[in-house]
Parts: structure tokens; C-alpha cells; sequence
């Protein structure tokens, strides 16, 4: 068994684990031994589930002995944020009063998984209610590539267990930027799915309309064959989309050639790493044949401001059982967005909902003219914790964070998160790509093109 076998893709695990070149349970062992001899320092995981994981591993190993396989990820040793449900295990969603909460039912996503074959290890760490910072009560998973930088929120652990080797890939989410912040953050290929691509039905929502879920991994390739896994329509979850969906790790070779790349001229707010990565990711398409056409990007600002009291609002509503009742028992940061969306008019909704609509118009019309748009994801590199700390949270520094990420939560579009350097202080930096509602196929397949040509995402922390 490779020493090294815990910094393999998805796909290459796969590949072993389908060819008995490795086992589930070899597999399995291999990466508890590493969560627990790392993980007390990286702090990435809320719950793990070694025994069950272990049952698992076997079971699927039999299975294979057997002559039968559940696809692509059978016997694959992965983890999901700890919002998603699991029977049996706690799921707190970051939050001190649901400690002890324990669902009878597995979140559907989570029940994809398991049914294809996936071993699922435990519940990852997360900011409280999937907002931007972690209760006083936790202990915040800490950066591998250097403990002195942000790892991103609010899928912090995902990011953390995925970059450092304790799991092969993760379920996380996003709502303002929280599956490509600690995608970029981490070094990962982080993809936020169109709104209604997944199903949330078991997931703990911090904001239901702006709510998406999705894969973090090592490559494009692995985030295609995760999200060929959990895409679909959901008894469950009328809102999860009946579109088909495509075998996306089948098409990802497709390619960019003769694609409408769109490359915004009025980017704000760049740093020279983000520039640089950004640069480079336009090079590197230009090279494989798209046409890159300039654009012109919509002002976000305005929207990214409206973002916060929106996301207040829908948070309001899901934390109405147990807030303003239980309110001593939040953290600072999350009671403070509660309280925002509490005070709301309704006057003040219609004219949020009317920035939303617009905003969303805009991309949409934006996306008419091309096929795909590349993106900065904060248009700074992965900042140290003391100058976050030093910066503070005002709607300034929070707009100056969200700008490029919020808006396409309020739209629903899709965009996956691709590592695309590493600063002077050996820290990741990252872009985005965008794509049309629905069109996950195209923007896999330009980030597997990106892939192809640089060396970045294979790129692992000094561990």
C-alpha cells in the first residue's frame, strides 16, 4: 500500500480500490490513523465514526469480493460537514445548543453517498450555523499549509480534512462564499452547484433560498464524480431540480475549444497573488483554444451589502425555535445576523428582493454572451488571522470579502473554485469559474482543462 495514499485523488483511490490493488477497510484504516494522529492539532473534525466507518469498509469489501460495485466511489473514505444529517450521529451544525442532537435520518445527500458505495468517516467542523465565525466554545480547525492564515469559513473542517489527507473528498456548503472560501483557502477544487442541482433535505440551513451544497476535493474530476452522486430531484426536497442529470465525470475531457470565456476588465480590490493566479488562468484557457471575450462586470457591490440582511432574515426563520428563547446560548457573530433579520420591515424585504432579482437579471444577461466567466474568489490571497482580526467585520470589510462570491449565491448560478498558485508566505490562492444555471458539465470541464495544463490542485500542505 502506498506510504502516500492518503494524498491521492478520489479517482486514483477509486481506480485501486476497484482493481484490489488496496481494500476499503486498508483504505479506511489508514486514513483514521492519520485523523488520529493530526487532527488533534488540526482540529477539522467534529465527530468521527470509527467503528461504524470500519463496518462499512468491510461490508463494501465484501461486496466487491463478490463481483459487485456501486460505481465510482465504492469503498472511498470521505466525510460531510456536520450540518448534513446522519442516523445515529450527533449533528450540531456548529452550534453548542444541538450538541446532543442526533437525527434518525441520514440527510439525503449523505444517503447518496452511502448508497454509492462511500465510507463515510465522520461529521466535519464548522462555523456556528454555517455563518462567519465558530462559537466560542470550539476550538477553529487551523490552516495545514500555515497555522497563522485563515483556513476559510463556514466549511472550515472540510477544507482543512480534505487539503491535510483525513478524508479523500467532502460534502460542504455555501451560502455567501462558504464552500470557496476554504476551497481556495486550502488549495481544493471546491464546486457550489446551481441552486436546486442538490437536494438540502437533512442539511441545517443558515439561509434556505441562498443554501447550496457540494463537493470539496483534489480536482475537478473528483467533484464531478461526487456530484454525479448527489445531483437529482428529491421526494424530500421540492425544490431540488427535476433537470437531468449528466454523467459529468464521463464528459469531463469535453474541453473549452471555441468556448465564449468571459474575462472581467473592472475587477476591484486585487491583490498581486490573486492577480497573478488569475493571469495565469486566463493564459492557461486561452492556450487550450477559448475565446476569451472582455466583459464588463454588473456592480456587486450594492447587492453584496443587501446579501447580509437577506441572509439575516432566512436565518431568523431557521433559528425560530430556539431564538431569541435561547439566544445567551449563541455565539456573538450568528446572534448579531438573527437579531439583523428580526428587525427587518416589510418594506425592507421588497427592496431586497427587488436588489436580488436584479442582480441575478444581470448575471443572467452577462451569461448570454458567454459560456463561461472567470473570477477572482476575494480578490485578496488567503489573509493571516491577525490581519483578519486587525480588519474587523464591518459591512465594508464584509463586501470587501463577498463581493465575488455573494452574488452568485443571491443567483443560484454554479461556479467551481480552482487552486491556481501559492503566495511568498506558502499560502494557496485561487480563481473561479462561472457558468450558466444547470451547466455544472461546462465549468467541470473547463476546470479539468485547467487541470490538464498546471500542477497547482496537486499541490499538498507541509504536513
Amino acid at each position: 500500500m502506498s506510504a502516500d495514499l492518503h494524498y491521492l485523488s478520489l479517482d486514483e483511490v477509486a481506480r485501486r480500490l476497484k482493481a484490489r490493488k488496496v481494500s476499503s477497510v486498508e483504505a479506511t484504516r489508514a486514513i483514521l490513523h492519520r485523523i488520529e494522529t493530526l487532527d488533534p492539532k488540526l482540529k477539522s473534525y467534529a465527530t468521527v465514526t470509527p467503528e461504524r466507518a470500519l463496518q462499512d469498509a468491510a461490508r463494501l469489501d465484501a461486496e466487491t469480493a463478490a463481483g459487485k460495485s456501486r460505481g465510482r466511489l465504492h469503498g472511498v473514505p470521505i466525510a460531510v460537514k456536520d450540518l448534513c444529517n446522519t442516523a445515529g450521529v450527533p449533528t450540531a451544525a456548529g452550534m453548542a445548543i444541538h450538541r446532543k442532537h442526533v437525527p434518525a435520518k441520514d440527510a439525503t445527500v449523505v444517503a447518496r453517498l452511502r448508497q454509492a458505495g462511500a465510507v463515510i468517516l465522520g461529521k466535519l467542523q464548522m462555523t456556528e450555523g454555517a455563518y462567519g465565525a465558530h462559537h466560542p466554545t470550539i476550538e477553529p480547525p487551523v490552516n495545514p499549509w500555515n497555522a497563522a492564515y485563515w483556513t476559510g469559513v463556514s466549511s472550515s473542517g472540510s477544507g482543512v480534512a480534505t487539503a491535510s489527507g483525513l478524508c479523500f473528498a467532502s460534502l460542504g456548503s455555501d451560502t455567501g462564499g462558504s464552500i470557496r472560501f476554504p476551497s481556495t483557502m486550502n488549495g481544493l477544487s471546491g464546486l457550489k452547484p446551481t441552486w436546486g442541482r442538490v437536494s438540502r433535505a437533512g442539511v441545517f440551513p443558515l439561509a434556505e433560498s441562498l443554501d447550496h451544497v457540494g463537493p470539496m476535493c483534489r480536482s475537478a474530476l473528483d467533484a464531478a464524480l461526487i456530484l454525479g452522486v448527489i445531483a437529482g430531484a428529491d421526494p424530500d426536497d421540492p425544490t431540488a431540480s427535476g433537470h437531468r442529470v449528466p454523467d459529468y465525470a464521463a464528459l469531463i475531457d469535453s474541453g473549452v475549444k471555441g468556448k465564449r470565456v468571459g474575462v472581467p476588465v473592472n475587477l476591484l480590490g486585487m491583490d498581486a497573488d490573486s492577480q497573478r493566479a488569475f493571469d495565469g488562468a486566463v493564459a492557461t484557457f486561452k492556450d487550450a483554444g477559448a475565446h476569451l471575450m472582455d466583459v464588463i462586470l454588473p456592480e456587486f457591490d450594492e447587492a453584496t451589502l443587501k446579501w447580509i440582511p437577506l441572509c439575516g432574515l432566512e436565518a431568523a426563520l431557521a433559528h425560530e425555535a430556539t431564538f431569541p428563547s435561547r439566544r445567551a446560548e449563541y455565539g456573538p457573530d450568528l446572534a448579531t445576523l438573527i437579531d439583523l433579520g428580526r428587525g427587518l420591515s416589510a418594506l425592507e424585504l421588497g427592496k431586497l428582493q427587488l436588489v436580488r432579482a436584479q442582480v441575478k437579471g444581470e448575471i443572467d444577461r452577462l451569461l448570454a454572451q458567454v459560456h463561461l466567466l472567470l473570477m477572482p474568489v476575494m480578490g485578496v490571497a488567503t489573509p493571516s488571522l491577525a490581519a483578519m482580526k486587525a480588519a474587523g467585520r464591518t459591512p465594508q470589510t464584509t463586501v470587501a470579502r463577498l463581493r465575488y462570491t455573494a452574488p452568485f449565491d443571491m443567483s443560484g448560478h454554479p461556479t467551481l473554485t480552482l487552486p491556481g498558485g501559492v503566495t511568498s508566505d506558502g499560502v494557496p490562492v485561487g480563481f473561479q469559474i462561472v457558468g450558466r444555471a444547470f451547466d455544472e458539465e461546462r465549468v467541470l470541464a473547463a476546470g479539468h482543462v485547467y487541470q490538464q495544463a498546471t500542477d497547482w490542485h496537486l499541490k499538498r500542505p507541509p504536513l
